[in-house]
């Protein structure tokens, strides 16, 4: 209370006018104090401001000198670096120049060496011979001297002769002269019925010879035309693929299959020649798949042989199926009926085998109905008589001795058996039916134009071939090819080396000179290959 009261007191006591001129002129002076104080603090932030950009460009440019000098630096080591290494480059390269250099010097003083030696030796030898001929005209002058002595006394003796026999050297000869021609007519006389024998001989031997060739030259055509297979191209330019680069593909298929691939002029062909024919057609098979494919290298002809070998083996067992049923008799073994299938590709005498088995089971049954004999047995002998010649050229032995042997081991009777064995008559017939079946072998293979025996001993020939190079340790295939001129062996790489393989080729040559009569010659070609295999998983 007392307070209001004292400022109402103070209010009224002040004029209003100087009030106010009191208090505009505190806030001109408060207004002129805070510009002069913030004009103060603007220039010290200004002023610090302009230092630390004056500190930091002053540090920059510390940095960037620092940086240039150590680019300078690093460049100026490069080039020194650089530079070693083109001065070592060059000390090296002259080094290896002056070495060539000293060798080829060297190798020049060597020839000069030997050429040097070489003229020695003959001034040497020219030496000997000037030596030679004197020593031969010295002889030639004792032997002129020898000579005339020994006329001398020719003269002499003669003398004698004629004292101590009383005739003159015309008589002599004359006497001598008649009983020389009694006895050389007795001798004429025998000599002329000797060479009149020996020329009939001779003629015999020749006519023989003559008519042999003949027969041979005949049969080749027959003997080609059984042991090569025709394959036709879309066009020629397929020949070069299948050929592959630098032959790779050719020899891959060669060696897949055993065949040979004949690819010559004739246009859109190739021939496949080989005399086993279940390898034939395999290649066969192979190639036109493999044309038909269009993808034609070593592992696609690999993998596409491996195919059909197993195709061609459920084939091979659907042949012997069909032959079975054809027949009438059932109940065989499944590996006889995959041997019976072998057959198909089977020729003996230039007659198939798988064929010439029907036939005879066939005839055999027809003459056992007409006997009243057992005509399942007569059939089921026929079919089987020759199954040994499916593997004949796998095992040892006659193929009558291999397929009693089979029949054997699968389980067949004895009266089979004793058919199979006695076809040939090596053994007795212990029944009718094996009397049938020979009979019946001899109708098949009698007839006109059934077998050729030129052809069988050419395949049997180069089955022997291909037996004499697999018989040698290391061996893995034999193949014999261009018609038994060559056969190639392929080794097996670990256990031949590449020096065993030339005396092994050396070894195989001198067996088939021992072992084998054969036109010609015969090429041995041993190959080694190694193959580094592994599975990426």
């Amino acid at each position: 209370m007392f307070g209001s009261d004292v400022g109402s007191l103070f209010l009224a006591s002040v004029p209003m006018g100087v009030f106010i001129g009191v208090l505009v002129g505190a806030i001109v002076v408060i207004g002129a104090l805070g510009f002069f104080f913030g004009r103060f603090l603007y220039k010290r932030l200004f002023s610090k401001k302009v230092g630390d950009a004056e500190q930091q460009i002053k540090i920059m440019r510390e940095e960037a000198e620092n940086e240039c000098r150590a680019l300078k630096k690093e460049a100026i080591l490069e080039a020194k670096e650089q530079d070693l290494k083109l001065r070592n480059e060059f000390e090296r390269e002259s080094r290896e120049k002056k070495n060539e250099l000293q060798k080829a010097e060297q190798r020049l003083m060597q020839k000069e060496d030997i050429l040097d030696k070489k003229e020695d030796t003959l001034l040497k030898k020219s030496d000997a011979l000037e030596q030679q001929q004197k020593n031969l005209a010295k002889q030639e002058g004792e032997i002129k001297k020898m000579q005339e002595k020994v006329n001398h006394q020719h003269d002499l003796m003669i003398q004698e002769l004629e004292k101590v026999a009383q005739l003159t050297r015309e008589e002599a000869k004359k006497l001598l002269t008649e009983n020389i021609l009694d006895e050389t007519r007795k001798d004429v006389a025998v000599q002329v019925r000797n060479i009149e024998q020996q020329a009939k001989d001779e003629a015999d031997m020749n006519a023989k010879k003559i008519i042999s060739l003949a027969i041979q030259r005949c049969a080749s055509d027959h003997a080609s035309e059984i042991t090569v297979s025709v394959v036709p191209l879309p066009n020629d330019d397929m020949k070069a693929r299948i050929i592959g680069r630098e032959g790779r593909n050719i020899r891959a298929l060669e060696n897949a299959t055993g065949i040979e691939l004949i690819i010559d002029d004739t246009p859109e062909v190739v021939i496949l020649s080989g005399f086993d024919p279940v390898r034939r057609e395999v290649a066969r098979i192979a190639l036109e798949k493999l044309i038909s494919d269009g993808r034609i290298h070593p592992a696609r002809i690999e993998e596409t042989v491996e195919k059909v070998k197993k195709e061609l083996d459920q084939q091979i067992k659907e042949n012997g199926e069909a032959a079975m049923f054809e027949v009438g008799i059932f109940g065989l073994h499944p590996e006889l009926i995959k041997l019976l299938g072998r057959l198909k590709y089977r020729t003996s005498y230039g007659q198939n085998v798988y064929k010439h088995s029907i036939e005879v089971a066939q005839l055999a049954g027809m003459m056992a109905a007409e006997l009243g004999l057992d005509v399942n047995l007569a059939k089921r002998a026929g079919l089987l008589h020759d199954i040994g010649k499916a593997v004949d050229h796998e095992q040892e032995g006659t193929h009558i001795q291999i397929g009693a042997d089979i029949a054997k081991k699968y389980k067949e009777s004895n009266n089979v058996v004793n058919a199979i064995m006695a076809h040939h008559g090596d053994v007795e017939p212990k029944t009718v039916e094996a009397v049938l079946i020979q009979a019946a072998d001899a109708i098949s293979g009698a007839r006109p134009g059934a077998r050729r025996e030129t052809s069988t001993n050419y395949v049997k020939r180069l089955e022997q071939l291909e037996n004499i190079a697999s018989s040698f340790k290391g061996v893995e295939k034999s193949y014999a090819i261009q018609a038994g001129r060559e056969v190639r062996v392929i080794v097996k790489p670990e256990q031949i080396d590449d020096a065993q393989t030339l005396f092994l080729a050396k070894d195989i040559a001198k067996k088939i000179e021992q072992e084998l009569e054969y036109p010609g010659q015969i090429k041995v070609n041993v190959i080694r290959e190694f193959r580094g295999v592994e599975y990426a998983k």
